[in-house]
């Protein structure tokens, strides 16, 4: 039995979680997710969601686990929300925005300029004396993280001064530069 599968999913108040031909949808006060399942029935029972699975079959066993994680993501994520916040770590990195275009100064030629999608929530924090932040929050988890992964990957921190875009609060392995 999977050990997260086998937990209920409450739901928080304000949100309402419909099943309709393997499809899940949940609605909260920050938005509405959809997802479709398979090889899973999934039942709402009062204020809980339960995933069951119908055999001990190893797809089964990991789509049990998968699923019960998405629903319990989705319901936290329209209830409250999902946060990832960036750090830019170099002389003369910069990060602005006006909107929902992201404008990135990684030291290269020319800037580099992002849409970001209307679902995500764009704040740029520049204080004087402290690394730029962008901080980004939406209510769906994996836009959040995909949108975050795709602006590291830019420039992602390098091992021997820690340059780059890093997550806040992320450690990073260093190594030793060279040894005279």
């Amino acid at each position: 039995m999977s050990r997260i599968g086998k937990n209920p999913i409450s739901i928080p108040a304000g949100v309402t979680v419909d099943v309709k031909d393997n499809v899940i949808t949940v609605k909260g006060k920050l938005g509405e997710l959809t997802q479709e399942y398979s090889d899973v029935t999934v039942k709402v029972e009062g204020d809980e969601v339960i995933v069951e699975r119908s055999t001990d079959h190893k797809d089964h066993r990991a789509k049990h686990g998968l699923y019960r994680a998405l629903v319990s993501n989705m319901c936290d994520g329209v209830s409250e929300g999902w946060t990832k916040s960036l750090e830019l770590v170099g002389v003369g990195y910069r990060a602005s925005n006006q909107g929902q275009r992201l404008d990135l100064a990684l030291g290269f030629s020319h800037n580099i300029v992002l849409e970001i999608a209307k679902e995500v929530k764009l704040e740029t924090i520049s204080e004087k004396g402290k690394n730029p932040i962008i901080k980004l929050s939406s209510h769906d988890k994996q836009l959040v993280g995909q949108v975050a992964a795709k602006i590291r990957g830019f420039r992602p921190p390098e091992p021997y001064k820690g340059k780059g875009v890093k997550f806040v609060g992320e450690v990073l392995r260093r190594k030793a530069g060279k040894s005279a």
